[in-house]
């Protein structure tokens, strides 16, 4: 793995700690009633997002398994069409999605070193 890979992919566990850090005692209503942490959480996956778009062709190539186009479309959405989000799927995402990720990217980044 090249370095700005490795860069890359420790910046994108970097915003999967922040949206685990900023969901911390939420459940789903009483995120879709703070606006704040909404838009915080929407600016972490769509850094996400920007970041993934960075990873060379090879790494994503060696682990097709992760979803990274689709992950890269959700940064799409969420940056061009905010007032159209469905937060409850963005809520599903930031709890159950990106903590899967920042365990792919963990084994990638302790295997692949």
């Amino acid at each position: 793995m090249n370095a700005r890979d490795r860069s890359v992919l420790i910046n994108i566990c970097d915003e999967a700690k922040i949206i685990a850090e900023l969901t911390v005692g939420y459940d789903l209503d009483s995120f879709l009633c703070d606006e704040r942490t909404k838009r915080a959480v929407a600016m972490s996956l769509i850094n996400i997002g920007e970041l993934i778009k960075l990873l060379s062709f090879e790494l994503r190539a060696g682990h097709a398994h992760i979803p990274w186009k689709a992950i890269a479309g959700l940064r799409d959405v969420t940056a061009h069409g905010y007032k159209v989000l469905r937060m409850d799927d963005i809520w599903v995402t930031a709890n159950d999605e990106i903590p899967h990720l920042k365990k792919e990217i963990e084994t990638i980044l302790f295997t692949d070193a």
